[in-house]
């Protein structure tokens, strides 16, 4: 499974984003997929973490009420959608997917299967 993720930019504090991350393959639809970032300097850390079926979401202290994460399996597509962001998101973001239980038992990803290439998000006026 190859994933690839989008939608990174620079934007004011306060703004809006929308990050994607698409599978090449139709076994996307079996894999929980988190969403990483990484600053520099900093250690990766998980933000937000969806199920295979879209039944359970994790999220990171932080981003609860800012961020939400969704899916639709027919697409092969997973979406991060963050708002009020500060300047303390700026990182490259990565998403990864990961087997059953990889939300519920994986919050540094080390079982991940795939990760994507990353995607540079800047919060700054």
């Amino acid at each position: 499974l190859r994933l690839v993720e989008s939608g990174g930019d620079l934007v004011p504090p306060g703004g809006s984003l929308r990050l994607s991350c698409v599978g090449n393959e139709f076994s996307f639809q079996n894999y929980d997929i988190g969403w990483f970032r990484q600053a520099p300097g900093e250690e990766r850390e998980r933000i937000v973490c969806i199920s295979n079926t879209g039944d359970k979401r994790f999220y990171l202290g932080s981003v609860k009420g800012r961020f939400a994460v969704s899916r639709e399996n027919t697409e092969n597509s997973v979406w991060l959608h963050m708002a009020k962001l500060r300047p303390e998101d700026t990182a490259v973001y990565y998403c990864a997917a990961g087997p059953r239980y990889f939300c519920d038992n994986d919050p540094n990803g080390q079982g991940s299967e795939s990760w994507g290439q990353g995607t540079q998000v800047t919060v700054s006026s």
